[in-house]
């Protein structure tokens, strides 16, 4: 059993010799400084949290940072917060944080107040867009040379997509400029890594090729190199959905992924799958886009009857068993002989 220094009274538990109450009697539990600056990206409205920038209601923002800076007293522990916020001009406001405490399995309270005031600045990742910053070039081209306004869009859209979900984790990740070129786009980027990233993504999804070539543009101040990257990625020109011939077979692409790629034989509907590395033999006879469509006049188990899109002959076609024949079917004209394209096709 312990006595209290200052009233005598005998207590199961001591704080530098005194009980509880003559402990906390007159003490301050938590204190704030004078002062706590807040500083707010002026470009992307942000706060600087320690360090890490974060987006934030800016009332809430300024409670956070006054509750950030409390400090117990030693023998106490903060367990919960609450805050009042009084503006007392657009950059600074006055906070006072109520703070409940554990002192020695006792409940006690205290307050404290301060004045949070907005600094304005730029976060680096803003200053780094804003100055164009980069460190590696992102090309996206076609093997033929033209890149048509469908796959440029469906690509860009994959690297944005992209780049916002990686920048979840790291902020300095973001995409500086987007360049339209004769036969493509070049992506401006903030990381080598990143431009790694999108291209091995891209060229998995299109089955596409990719080259890697540095580019010396300084030392650092320690006497280190420093490069810029470019990732040249040439996607086919197929695309799932489109008419292709593949060692001398007029096929349908249905499948595209980073292990290859899936057909389907227009002759015989059967599925056919093509390597990685046998990918490039694969020709493209017609896009999808430009297929024609046939109206269909009757059915019979594996034939269909349809009007030719150009001379409105009756013409038989073989389609699988299993075909969902609508009003009209997609079809291809290969040596002036109609074929059925199935219309099953994939990514990934």
């Amino acid at each position: 059993m312990n006595f209290c220094v200052k009233c005598g009274v005998e207590c199961e538990e001591s704080l530098d010799g005194l009980c509880i109450d003559c402990w906390l009697a007159g003490r301050q539990l938590v204190d704030l400084p004078h002062r706590v600056d807040l500083h707010v990206c002026t470009n992307c409205r942000e706060y600087d949290f320690g360090g890490r920038w974060v987006k934030r209601d800016p009332m809430v923002a300024i409670q956070d940072a006054a509750i950030d800076a409390l400090m117990a007293v030693k023998g106490a522990e903060v367990v919960s917060v609450s805050s009042y916020v009084e503006e007392q001009d657009p950059r600074a406001f006055a906070v006072t944080v109520h703070a409940d405490c554990d002192v020695m399995g006792y409940a006690a309270e205290g307050e404290a107040s301060t004045t949070v005031r907005i600094k304005n600045t730029v976060c680096r990742r803003c200053s780094r867009q804003l100055g164009s910053y980069y460190e590696a070039i992102l090309q996206i081209r076609t093997v033929s040379g033209k890149l048509d306004d469908a796959t440029r869009e469906e690509a860009l859209a994959m690297t944005e997509n992209s780049v916002a979900r990686q920048a979840v984790n790291n902020r300095q990740l973001f995409i500086t400029k987007m360049e339209l070129v004769t036969g493509g786009v070049d992506v401006y980027l903030s990381s080598i890594a990143l431009g790694k990233s999108l291209a091995k993504e891209l060229a998995e999804s299109f089955c596409a090729e990719t080259k890697e070539s540095p580019k010396l543009v300084g030392q650092t101040t320690d006497g280190q190199d420093m490069y810029r990257l470019t990732y040249l990625v040439r996607l086919p020109d197929y695309r799932t959905g489109d008419v292709v011939v593949f060692q001398g077979r007029h096929c349908v692409l249905t499948r595209v992924n980073g292990n290859g790629g899936r057909l389907v034989d227009l002759s015989d509907f059967r599925d056919r799958s093509v390597r990685r590395a046998d990918m490039t033999a694969i020709k493209l006879y017609e896009k999808s886009s430009d297929l024609a469509d046939a109206t269909v006049v009757n059915r019979s188990g594996a034939e269909i009857q349809v009007l030719d899109p150009s001379s409105y002959a009756t013409v038989d076609l073989k389609v699988p068993a299993d075909a969902d024949i609508g009003e009209t079917v997609k079809v291809v004209r290969v040596e002036d002989v109609l074929y059925y394209v199935p219309g099953r096709q994939v990514r990934g």
